[in-house]
């Protein structure tokens, strides 16, 4: 599983006219479920989501997690991540999930956060044609990944 997470003052997602999250400092979260991932995965990157310590302390080293700054989170699928561009322009996404086992792992890492997150947690739609807006904070952008399990 990969998630790519932005610190942002601001972010909101669109499906068409219809603002589906929005939220105010904290993390966007773009989640993508590869070939072979599963709940496992899905742990591993919610903990990290969590706990990455990307926000300024009071010496404005970054030290602080979103659990210890009670941030916003706003989750949004993303399949690109998964791109292979290593045979050319046109990118290959057969490194993505499925699209049924996409939703539901997507699914349980929003289930999983917000059973973990006192924070505020908004969500974009699976699926969807999106329009994310957002207010990158640094810029600090953070790629995480838990490999899937090797396939015997």
């Amino acid at each position: 599983m990969i998630v790519l997470l932005q610190r942002v003052a601001s972010a909101r997602v669109m499906v068409g006219e219809e603002q589906t999250g929005a939220i105010g400092p904290g993390l966007l979260a773009l989640v993508c479920a590869e070939r072979g991932d599963a709940d496992a995965q899905v742990q591993k990157v919610v903990e990290r989501t969590l706990g990455i310590r990307v926000f300024a302390d009071e010496t404005g080293k970054m030290n602080r997690s979103l659990r210890d700054t009670g941030g916003d989170l706003l989750v949004v699928s993303q399949f690109t991540l998964a791109a292979d561009v290593s045979a050319g322009a046109r990118p290959s996404f057969s490194r993505a999930a499925d699209p049924a086992t996409g939703a539901r792992l997507y699914d349980y890492f929003v289930a999983s956060v917000r059973r973990a997150h006192a924070g505020r947690i908004a969500t974009g739609r699976y699926g969807a044609d999106m329009q994310v807006h957002l207010v990158n904070d640094g810029p600090v952008t953070i790629w995480l990944r838990a490999e899937p399990p090797a396939v015997l």
